[in-house]
């Protein structure tokens, strides 16, 4: 309570002679929360509480400046108070993709998301954001024996095993490193992507934005939390927004949009694959990083910080990463492994 009348006192310091409402907009797996200010005539702000022994803002500015110079729809910094750890921010809505997605709108918000990380893409230059490097990658793939086999299914590793997981580690690391480097947003999906109503009106495109072949509006979404950006592989973020740990698509559903990210991207002038099925290979590996940090970082909210509602969100993960192990020779290591970690689990009664 102390924080939010710290909030409640500093905005009344930015705004002496409005009044306004205060309430809590949403919060994520950090220490930041966010609460929405509604003033008299209607207007909205977003003010987020980032306590500074826990939160440090600088990064949120620097990747928001970067972002919103790029032409995406970040939320924009109105006032800043890094003391007290409070930023002012414009509203980007209540309507995340995740509530917004349906099976008639998937492709559009999807085609409009990809433009947008285009965007970001394009914007890239190196020394701006930290590297996302094989110490980087490394420490993530390691809160997985750590935190997933170790911790959640109580399970040592043999040396074998241990062997094994390394083995297939290393070939994962490799891939990754030999990926093009552009901005990297790392948590770009559906809980993070806002989705913004087009105009009623069809007869002026909003700025930054293009029509469709119906001649509707294709709205970039709002884009959030990515204060840990990186430089780093092309395909991490098409990763994270179409094998998203929230929502399931089919994967015929799911290559015809990453060709079409492909494509418009290839026509962009970045740097991937020519050969699309090396692309795609590309992509894989990177999901299978990706799903193997994501599990220990769900297991770690749950037994470290208390918050179980990750845990619903494992079958999906772990179904992402079993089929990527089972075609491609390199994974088969990790694919046995898999296995006899689901073996162990059904015998002692643990989740996987």
């Amino acid at each position: 309570m102390q924080r939010q009348n710290q909030l409640t006192d500093w905005l009344s310091s930015l705004y002496p002679n409005q009044t306004f409402t205060i309430a809590p907009a949403s919060a994520d797996a950090s220490f930041r929360r966010y609460f929405r200010a509604t003033f008299a005539d209607g207007s909205t702000r977003v003010v987020m509480d980032a306590p500074p022994q826990h939160e440090d803002c600088r990064p949120f500015l620097h990747v928001a400046k970067l972002f919103e110079e790029a032409g995406t729809h970040v939320p924009h910094v109105h006032a800043q108070d890094l003391k007290q750890g409070f930023l002012l921010l414009s509203d980007l809505g209540n309507t995340t993709y995740l509530q917004a997605l349906t099976q008639q709108n998937a492709t559009a918000l999807y085609g409009a998301a990809t433009d947008a990380l285009i965007r970001i893409q394009l914007a890239s230059r190196e020394n701006e954001l930290p590297p996302y490097d094989e110490a980087l990658l490394r420490r993530e793939l390691n809160l997985f024996p750590e935190w997933y086999i170790s911790r959640h299914l109580g399970v040592t590793l043999s040396a074998k095993q241990q062997a094994k997981l390394e083995e297939v580690f290393a070939r994962i690391l490799a891939n990754n490193l030999e990926q093009p480097s552009v901005y990297v947003h790392r948590d770009y999906h559906s809980r993070n992507l806002m989705y913004i109503e087009p105009p009623l009106s069809n007869s002026v495109p909003p700025a930054g934005e293009r029509a469709n072949e119906k001649g509707d509006f294709l709205i970039s979404p709002g884009v959030l939390d990515f204060q840990d950006a990186v430089f780093g592989p092309i395909t991490y973020d098409l990763v994270s927004l179409f094998k998203d740990a929230y929502i399931r698509w089919e994967e015929e559903e799911i290559m015809d949009w990453i060709i079409r990210y492909w494509e418009k991207a290839r026509k962009a002038g970045l740097p991937v694959r020519e050969d699309f099925g090396e692309f795609y290979r590309d992509y894989e590996m990177m999901g299978v990083q990706r799903h193997i940090k994501v599990l220990g970082i769900f297991a770690r909210l749950y037994h470290r910080d208390g918050k179980d509602g990750y845990l619903k969100d494992m079958p999906l993960v772990m179904d992402y990463l079993r089929r990527a192990c089972e075609r491609y020779i390199d994974l088969k290591p990790l694919l046995v492994l898999l296995m006899e970690l689901e073996m162990h689990a059904q015998q002692t009664g643990a989740s996987t």
